[in-house]
């Protein structure tokens, strides 16, 4: 008989399960708890009588992943998971040290259909979605290995987050559950590659979670070539997407800009973005690319990340040059994952 997963259950459906075994729903409550606690197995649930643990171990699992490998920077902290599931798929998620706390960015499926030009996430092509879960187990996971909290969560690793929609929407949920990790709405950001409807639905539905939104060319010819969701749904309709998502939520859009040498950190470009986004409600997040060997692509100098940085913010565009994290590890998205693709790597 195939297990439930309980970790993509809201503290009310885990309460349901427990009356569908004959149990009380504070008992629902206590194994919620326990496993927003950090419980890898119902034998650490000390306050649940001994037969309803024994019960829950036949019938039931808490987590559904593995932790495969893990890369870290030394310098400053940043560790990197490939992360294995139930079905043999790998998964990205990475853990980074901020003033404020530590972030998690997690992945929302295994590959991607978005196939950006410069992503190692769309080499592999699209396997499936993450269940709310799988994408939850990320950051317990990573609270285990590292034995420290999480404060803030980025959905910007593998897969298009609002292609996933109703899987993200629990995951978000589940974050803010109070008894479980009682996680502010604001501290969670969910980056698209600029599916319409979805931003949208995502504006009525977590007015309060943060939108970033991948943008990197402001001309449909260039957004095409390096991102083919373009094509389906053009810069200026997208532009227009975020400005109704700020009119709803009185939030500010993160544009994020990878810059890629010769294709969109010249002058032109620069002053395209500065006629496009001025007046706007907005940050730009300025992203030196991470070098995939396989997309042939090279990223902007740091030094020239700085300069547009500057024209922007003198235009009045508030704009910084994301800080560089994990330099020493595979940092791009995907590419920790199409290493271990070739090699059996056995759970940490």
């Amino acid at each position: 008989m195939e297990k439930v997963h309980l970790l993509g259950f809201t503290e009310d459906e885990m309460k349901s399960f427990a009356r569908e075994m004959g149990e009380a729903a504070f008992r629902g409550k206590q194994i919620f708890r326990w496993i927003w606690r950090g419980a890898r197995d119902f034998s650490q649930m000390t306050d649940l009588p001994a037969g309803l643990r024994e019960k829950l171990d036949e019938t039931a699992c808490i987590g559904c992943l593995d932790v495969l490998d893990v890369q870290e920077d030394e310098k400053d902290g940043t560790r990197k998971f490939l992360f294995g599931l139930e079905d043999g798929n790998t998964v990205e998620g990475v853990f980074m040290k901020y003033r404020y706390g530590n972030s998690m960015c997690v992945s929302s499926q295994v590959g991607c259909k978005m196939g950006c030009k410069f992503c190692a996430s769309a080499l592999g092509g699209f396997v499936r979605d993450l269940t709310a879960g799988e994408i939850a187990d990320q950051i317990l996971s990573a609270e285990r290995y590292t034995g420290e909290k999480v404060n803030h969560v980025v959905v910007m690793g593998m897969g298009e987050p609002l292609d996933n929609y109703d899987n993200l929407s629990q995951f978000l949920r589940l974050l803010h559950e109070q008894g479980g990790k009682n996680m502010s709405y604001r501290n969670m950001t969910v980056s698209t590659s600029g599916i319409v409807p979805a931003i949208a639905m995502f504006a009525d539905d977590f007015p309060q979670v943060n939108l970033a939104v991948s943008l990197h060319r402001l001309t449909d010819s260039g957004r095409n070539s390096i991102m083919p969701v373009n094509r389906k749904y053009p810069v200026d309709e997208l532009l227009s997407a975020a400005d109704r998502y700020t009119e709803k939520t009185g939030r500010r859009v993160t544009f994020e800009y990878a810059l890629i040498d010769g294709e969109n950190d010249r002058e032109e470009d620069v002053e395209l973005m500065i006629r496009k986004l001025r007046g706007k409600l907005c940050h730009v997040n300025l992203i030196p690319l991470n070098e995939v060997k396989e997309t042939g692509l090279t990223g902007s100098s740091r030094r020239r990340a700085e300069e547009i940085a500057a024209a922007l913010n003198s235009a009045g565009i508030p704009a910084t040059v994301r800080r560089e994290l994990g330099s020493k590890i595979d940092g791009a998205c995907g590419q920790l994952r199409r290493k271990a693709q070739e090699k059996q790597l056995p759970k940490i």
